[in-house]
Formats: structure tokens, C-alpha cells, sequence
């Protein structure tokens, strides 16, 4: 047992301790005498009961102690040590927690871990209490806890951990992980089977590693492929040395498909600039439900960049796009998205009704790429190495609080260039086209870009960012999906799309953006998570719980589901694509479904009749209603509505899906 003694006012705490654990606690009062300090009063406290001890009591105990000491903060122990020196008992000096004292423990930190709190030393327990107060403070989750914990561990200071939940930028402490490079040799092109004429059109003396697994797997033997790899890899070359070959060889056209206008557009661009002069290059975007849209498009060009919609709509309708010898479906992953996934189901299926050509997928976010190539029937090449390196961090902040600290951060990033000349640039991710424009109109040489703009707006903030004349981009998902901007740094000023939190696979899309090879030396990417923060009531978890799962998550599976409503959808697209046929292009689906449930219902709505489309079947498909949205038509017209409140009311189902 040791035993120790702490000024108290006018007296002492006494603390017998064995094993780390108060026996008591007790009050001891001295009295000044003509030999010199005594004991005057006990009093004990134990089991919540108090009693009045013999003050001798004090003294056998000292005698029985292993140890009597004090506090080596303490000052004024003269008297204590006279007065045990009278009774043969020596007093040591000893640093222990003295938020522990004041709770009526003793902790010795010569004996523990000791941590620092507003300069002071405490017990790693005291810390970890002041620590929970402090995120109890602030709301948040029991994973960001988990994660302050392990990080005062590390770092041994309360109060730098408490400033990672004010925003903290210290690098000791935000920094998550780092996504290390491990890229290996390019080769050679004239050490490849590509002709002199596909090499002349790439003007390129070498193929990345991914492109020359592809050639391996296949690529120029007509195979269709599945290429899983990272953002910045080269996975688009693969689907373009594919086009161009076949193209050459007189195989037929390209369709290169996209899920957003603003990336077609600026595919679009690219090929036009590049294989213009050898090829027409034409455009297939998509249609909205008030009107057609077909920009640019030539049904006898080589090369078609189009949206998934966009060609959905001429296979719809019955529009011939030509011969077609390669098909490359970009971001192939959103076959697993809620809204979408089915649709881009249905067209590659379809498509592959309509064409018998070579499918090339691509995508840098699959979980599952050997069972989804297995499906799609496609050989998968996987290449899993980062062409730079990238480190994650992290940090909380309040709402208030995080346009300073992506200012902060944009700032400090543009101020630095790579050892290849570029300075640094950002991408924002947010939420909200409205939250582009907030955070964009607060910053410093930054751009808001989002669908919203018009393709000239677009153009003008893809044309500043490219020559460097702006620090930052804000943007919401249209980024995320591939369109190119060399940024070195990525923020996620919010972490959610929409109402909608982001999935991992969303995520490591995103984050993948940050540092490109031929610019940087390194990419560097944060999560701004707001503690407690959810930006719609149906959102089950808070901010800083979806920061850490998916700072830690594995990339989803792609798996295509059906909804009733996504599974009417799909067949009433392939009745008005295929008629009577419709049943072997359902059949294909990667997702099920219950054809002849999804026909009832499309009868009894009057879109199918038999296995023939109706006028307003038609319509219905070319327009992507679903049965509800067409059921809404159909009842207006009965009731003679105005068709404008038709529309209208279409346009708020769709906002509210």
C-alpha cells in the first residue's frame, strides 16, 4: 500500500491506495504542539458513509504504507514532513494527476503515461474524460471518438486533439493515410502490335502499364474488355487505341459513352482536337422530357461521344446510329446507382442487341471486377497502382467554419509548384449547385461549375483552370464522373450529393482526382467533416461517422437492382426497341426481374398492347417516364388539364425521386 498526502485548506487529503485503487479517502487536521506537528483529526470517508477515526489511526497507517508521498507540484509541506519525521516515517515527492486528486484519486504519473493538457500533465484517464467532454460537446459519433483516442494516444496532448474538432491543419494530426505510387515501366510503342497508323494518330512513344495489360489481354484481337484502374492510369487511351484500331481496320465507328453532358462535351473536344483531321467526330447527348436534343450529331461520323441517354434515346426511337464496330462505356460503375443503374443495364444490353461490335468498359471504382466482367461477358484487367502518390487527411469542423478553411487550404496550395512547373490547384466537392456558387463567390480566384452552366460557361472555367489563372474549382458530381481537370488537391467541403451521403466507390472516384503524373509530384486530398451534421432528415448517419467509413471502406460490389418502377422502365424500353423481341433483351439484363409482372402492368396503363408499343407507349419510353410519370399524362389528358401543369408536375416527381 502507499499513501498519499495532498494540502486540503487547513488540513490534508489522505488517499491509501493499493493497485492503482483508493481505499479511502480521508481528511487529516494537524495541531501545533510543544513537540512539534500532530495529529489533531481524522475523518474518513468510505462507502459513501463519513466517520471520525483516532488521529493515531493516521500515523499506523503511514507505518504500515510501502510509500508516503506528495505531490511534487505541491508547496507547504514542511509541517507533514515534520510531523512523520517525529514518528520515523520518510516522506517521498512524487508527480501524480491532479484532476485525479480532485476526484478523490491518486494516480502517480512516474508510474503511468502521462499526457498534456492546457501545459499541465494528467493521466491518460483524466485526458480521455476532458477529451469526451469535449466531442460530448460537440455531438459527435462514437467512431470519431474512436479515432480522437487513438490519436492522443499518438500525440500525447489533449488540447491539439481538441483543435482537430475546431479545424485544425496540423499535418501531425489530420493526416489519415497516404496511397503510396507503385507504377510500373511504360513500354515501348514500337515494342506493340499497334499499326503504324494507330501510332502516328496516339503520338505517343510509350503505353502505360494499364494499356499494355490490355493489348496482353486482347485489346486489337476484337476481345471485349472490362479495365478496372485508377483515375489518371490511362484506362481512356485503352477504350481509344480500341476505336481507332477497329476504325482503321474498316470495323466500323466508335461510340464512346458517357454518364454527363459536361464530360461529353469535353470528350467531344479532346477527340475533335486529336483525330479530327482523320476522322468526323460527332455528338449524341440526351434528351429531356419536354424535348429532343441532338448536338452535332452525324450518324455518319467515326467517332460518337455520346450520353448513356442520349444513344438510350435514338435505340428508343428507332434511330440508326451507322456501323459500329467498338463500343467504350465509361464509369460503368453507375450500374449500381440507385436512379440510373438500371438504365445503363438496359442500354448495354440493348446495344448489344443492336451491334455486334467489341464493348470496352471502363471504370476506376469496381469492388467486384472479375464477377462483373463475368457477367458482362468481357475479360477483366485490373490495374490496382497509383501513378502518384496521395495523402488523405482529415479534420472536423463546424459548417460556419469550413469556407475558411478551404480558403486556407486553396490558398496555401496555390502558392506551391511541383517540381514540374504547375502550382497547385483544387477541386471542392460539395452538395448543392447553390453551395458552388456560396463557397466559389467567398474564395479567392475560384470557379463554381456544375450542370447548371450553360457549355460556354464551362468552356471559360475549363479553359481558366487549364492555364492556371484560377486557384479552385467548386463543384458538385460532374467532377467526380472524370471530366478533366489536373487539380494536386481535392476537398470535400460536404461529404454528401444531394441528400444523399457518398458511397465509397463516389468517394475514391473523387479523391482519385487529386495529382496527376504529368504535373505533380503528389496529390494531396481532405474531408471537412461537420460532427453531428446531416443535411436531410432521412439520413440515418452524421458526417463525421461517413467520413471515417468511408476513409476506411472497401469500394462497393457492383450489383444491378430493380425496383417495380425501374423494372416497368426497362420493359417498355425494350418493347419500343426490340417489339416482339423484346423478351431476349430483357433476358440479357445483368439485374432481373419478373418480365410478365412488368408487362401486366404496362398493359393495364395501356403503354404495351400485346407485345406491340402504343403511341403512348412510345412517347412514354422515348421520354424515360416511368409508368407513374406516364399514368400522371394519361389522367391529365382524360381530365382535359392544362399540359402545362403536366409538366410541371412531371418536373417536381422527378425533383422529389
Amino acid at each position: 500500500m502507499r499513501l498519499l498526502v495532498s494540502p486540503d485548506g487547513d488540513g490534508y487529503k489522505v488517499l491509501p491506495s493499493k493497485g492503482g485503487e483508493t481505499v479511502f479517502h480521508g481528511r487529516l487536521e494537524v495541531r501545533e504542539t510543544s513537540k512539534g506537528p500532530r495529529p489533531a483529526k481524522l475523518r474518513v470517508r468510505r462507502d459513501g458513509d463519513d466517520e471520525t477515526r483516532q488521529p493515531d489511526e493516521f500515523i499506523d497507517l503511514a507505518r504500515m504504507a510501502d510509500g508516503v508521498v506528495y505531490p511534487a507540484s505541491a508547496d507547504g509541506f514542511g509541517e507533514m514532513a515534520e510531523l512523520l519525521d517525529a514518528y520515523d516515517v520518510g516522506l517521498g515527492r512524487e508527480e501524480v494527476c491532479r484532476l485525479c486528486l480532485v476526484n478523490g484519486r491518486f494516480t502517480s504519473l512516474w508510474k503511468n503515461d502521462a499526457v498534456l493538457y492546457d501545459g499541465e500533465r494528467i493521466c491518460v484517464d483524466c485526458a480521455r474524460d476532458e477529451l469526451r467532454r469535449e466531442a460530448s460537446f460537440r455531438g459527435v459519433s462514437s467512431a470519431t471518438r474512436d479515432r480522437l483516442n487513438d490519436l492522443l494516444r499518438r500525440v500525447g496532448e489533449v488540447d491539439k486533439v481538441v483543435a482537430l474538432l475546431e479545424g485544425s491543419l496540423d499535418p501531425e494530426l489530420t493526416k489519415f493515410d497516404e496511397m503510396d505510387e507503385n507504377v510500373a515501366e511504360s513500354v515501348p510503342v514500337e515494342d506493340t502490335p499497334l499499326s503504324d497508323e494507330v501510332r502516328e494518330l496516339l503520338e505517343f512513344d510509350s503505353l502505360l502499364p494499364v494499356q499494355a495489360e490490355s493489348l496482353g489481354a486482347g485489346l486489337l484481337d476484337g476481345n471485349d474488355l472490362l479495365v478496372a484502374s485508377a483515375t489518371a492510369t490511362g484506362k481512356t487511351l485503352v477504350g481509344e487505341i480500341a476505336g481507332l484500331h477497329n476504325l482503321t481496320e474498316g470495323r466500323g465507328k466508335t461510340l464512346f459513352l458517357v454518364p454527363l453532358v459536361a464530360l461529353a462535351n469535353q470528350k467531344y473536344d479532346r477527340f475533335d482536337d486529336l483525330y479530327g483531321d482523320r476522322f468526323d467526330v460527332t455528338q449524341r447527348v440526351g434528351s429531356n422530357r419536354i424535348s429532343a436534343r441532338e448536338n452535332r450529331f452525324d450518324p455518319d461520323a467515326g467517332i460518337v461521344v455520346g450520353t448513356y441517354e442520349g444513344v438510350d434515346h435514338s435505340l428508343r426511337t428507332g434511330r440508326d446510329l451507322g456501323d459500329v464496330g467498338t463500343v467504350v462505356i465509361d464509369e460503368v460503375h453507375n450500374m449500381q446507382d440507385d436512379d440510373r443503374g438500371h438504365r445503363l443495364d438496359g442500354l448495354v444490353a440493348r446495344l448489344h442487341e443492336a451491334h455486334d461490335a467489341q464493348y470496352v468498359y471502363l471504370s476506376a471504382t469496381v469492388g467486384n471486377p472479375e464477377a462483373l466482367a463475368d457477367a458482362l461477358g468481357a475479360r477483366p484487367v485490373e490495374y490496382e497502382e497509383r501513378p502518384v502518390p496521395i495523402e488523405r487527411h482529415l479534420t472536423f469542423a463546424e459548417g460556419t467554419e469550413k469556407g475558411d478553411i478551404v480558403e486556407r487550404l486553396v490558398k496555401r496550395e496555390y502558392n506551391q509548384k511541383s517540381s514540374k512547373g504547375y502550382r497547385g490547384q483544387t477541386i471542392v466537392f460539395t452538395n448543392s449547385r447553390r453551395r458552388c456558387h456560396e463557397l466559389a463567390g467567398s474564395l479567392p480566384s475560384a470557379s463554381a461549375y456544375h450542370a447548371g452552366l450553360s457549355g460556354g460557361e464551362r468552356k471559360s472555367v475549363e479553359r481558366a483552370f487549364g492555364e492556371q489563372e484560377v486557384a479552385a474549382v467548386v463543384t458538385t458530381a460532374a467532377l467526380g464522373a472524370g471530366v478533366d481537370f489536373p487539380a494536386s488537391q481535392v476537398i470535400f467541403e460536404r461529404l454528401a450529393m444531394g441528400i444523399e451521403w457518398l458511397t465509397v466507390g463516389e468517394f475514391e472516384q473523387m479523391l482519385g482526382r487529386a495529382g496527376r503524373p504529368d504535373y505533380h509530384d503528389r496529390g494531396v486530398v481532405y474531408v471537412l467533416a461537420e460532427p453531428d451534421a446531416v443535411y436531410h432528415n432521412s439520413m440515418e448517419r452524421t458526417e463525421d461517422e461517413v467520413a471515417l467509413d468511408l476513409l476506411k471502406g472497401e469500394t462497393e460490389d457492383v450489383v444491378v437492382e430493380y425496383t417495380q418502377e425501374a423494372a416497368d422502365e426497362q420493359a417498355l424500353a425494350n418493347v419500343a426497341f426490340a417489339g416482339d423481341e423484346h423478351r431476349r433483351v430483357s433476358e440479357a439484363l445483368l439485374g432481373g426481374f419478373d418480365i410478365d409482372r412488368a408487362l401486366g402492368r404496362l398493359r393495364d396503363a395501356g403503354l404495351v398492347r400485346g407485345d406491340e408499343i402504343t403511341r403512348l407507349g412510345h412517347v412514354s419510353a422515348s421520354r424515360f417516364l416511368s409508368l407513374e410519370q406516364a399514368t400522371t399524362v394519361i389522367e391529365s389528358v382524360e381530365a382535359g388539364d392544362d399540359p402545362l401543369d403536366t409538366v410541371a408536375e412531371l418536373e417536381l416527381l422527378d425533383a422529389n425521386e
